[in-house]
Formats: C-alpha cells, structure tokens, sequence
C-alpha cells in the first residue's frame, strides 16, 4: 500500500439547493507539477508515446456531494493507493475525513511514479448529485500509463470512492469505471452532524477516530444512527461513474 511523505469550509445558503461546500484555495489550485495546458500542442502529443486522456466523473447518487478528487496518472513502480483490509495512509484519509487533497497531491507527486497529478473541480468546486466533471492528464502509453484517483463523500464521517491503479486506453475511445463507496476506517460512522464537514452539518475538522474500525472496506451507507436522514443522504450500488476517454 501507498506510504506517502485537513480544510472543507462549506457556505450555508438561505435555500438548500445553494447547500455546497467550498474548498479553500489551497486545495483545489493546480499543483506546480502538473500539465500547464487542458489543449496540448498536437505534434508534440507524439513525443516519447506521450498521450491524453479526458477523464469524467459522474456523481451518481441523489443527495452526497463528492469533494474535487484527485486524479493522478502513473506507472506501475506506484504501490496501490490503498488496499481493503488494510489501513488507509494518513494521506488518504485526510481526503476521506475532510477532503484535505494537498497532502495526498504532495505525497503522490513525491513518489517519482506520477507523470500527471490534478484536482477535478465541479461547476462550483464540488461534483453535486447528478453532476459530471471533466479534467485533461498526460501519461506515457509505454510508462505512465495507469490512473488512480480518491475524493470524498461529503456527508459521510470518512466515505471515499476512487480508482486503484486501472490501466489507461492505450487504443480506441474510452473505458468506464463505476466506484463503490469505500469507508477508509480511519474513523467512527457516528453520523453526528459534530463530525459530518459537508452541508447541513459543516463541521470541518472535527473527528472522532474512538471506534474506527482501523482498515479500508466497503462502506455500509448511511443508516440512521445520527443526524443523516438515510432517506436523504445513502446510497445504493455504485456511486461515481468515471469515463476516461483517449484525447491524443
């Protein structure tokens, strides 16, 4: 499992439907390392096998917000991002508790195996039910061919979903991916608006780790036991859809 070297504040609206988080500047800038263009220059495409890919994240369930998550592109020298039955890396559940992306970014960037590491940012910063957003990553078909990806459920205490190392299209159009919730163990499903960060909860940075159950595994939903009205705020089957479609 990876081993790798917290800042949701929401705006609370007059109206439920303006309920959504707004991440701090610091965790949704591009980092330094990153591609600096989304309409790379064609010839140079070519150079060393290089190629992009348009990958899209569909939020599938009907009342969770998924923070921005990170997507990196890598080759096979990165260890998994995390494993179930495992513990989640600090990092991880840093996105998986709070939505902290800087971390994980650093960490992933750091471990000499990413070509390309981005933040997917929705309309308004967060993907909302039912919404798709977009971003452009570079790899190499021959190397750095492989996509990981983590963002949080943010009405959860440390629900994520993501993608563990898939392999890139090298050829043709797109591939499919639909991601489950994952729990990342790292802390108690109170379901206590006290330790919930997304909307109407708001409560960034306050975690109860008393009762984790200290792996990663599949999450169980939300079921009534706090301050979530399950009818509102669980899920069934899978939660994101992503689509990774060869651009170059």
């Amino acid at each position: 499992m990876l081993s790798i070297p917290r800042s949701l504040v929401v705006v609370v609206a007059a109206s439920t439907a303006a309920l959504v988080p707004v991440l701090r500047e610091s965790e949704v800038a591009t980092p330094a390392l990153t591609t600096k263009s989304a309409a790379p220059d064609a010839a140079a495409s070519h150079n060393w096998g290089t190629v992009r890919w348009e990958v899209t994240v569909t939020n599938l369930t009907r009342g969770q917000i998924f923070s921005p998550p990170v997507v990196a592109v890598h080759s096979q020298a990165l260890p998994p991002v995390w494993e179930l039955g495992a513990p989640a890396s600090p990092e991880l559940a840093g996105v998986a508790e709070d939505a902290a992306n800087m971390a994980f970014i650093n960490a992933l960037q750091a471990s000499g195996a990413t070509s390309d590491v981005q933040t997917i940012l929705g309309v308004n910063g967060p993907i909302l039910p039912g919404e798709s957003a977009s971003v452009i990553v570079q790899g190499n078909r021959h190397f750095h061919n492989r996509l990981s990806m983590a963002g949080m459920l943010v009405i959860t205490n440390d629900a994520f979903f993501g993608l563990n190392g898939v392999r890139l299209p090298s050829w043709g159009c797109c591939d499919e991916h639909f991601s489950p919730a994952y729990d990342a163990g790292s802390e108690a499903n109170t379901e206590l608006c006290a330790h919930i960060p997304g909307p109407p909860c708001n409560s960034g940075g306050v975690r109860m780790t008393t009762g984790a159950e200290g792996y990663v595994h599949i999450h169980a939903g939300i079921h009534g036991v706090g301050d979530l009205a399950p009818e509102t705020y669980d899920w069934r089957n899978g939660v994101a859809r992503i689509q990774i479609r060869r651009v170059y």
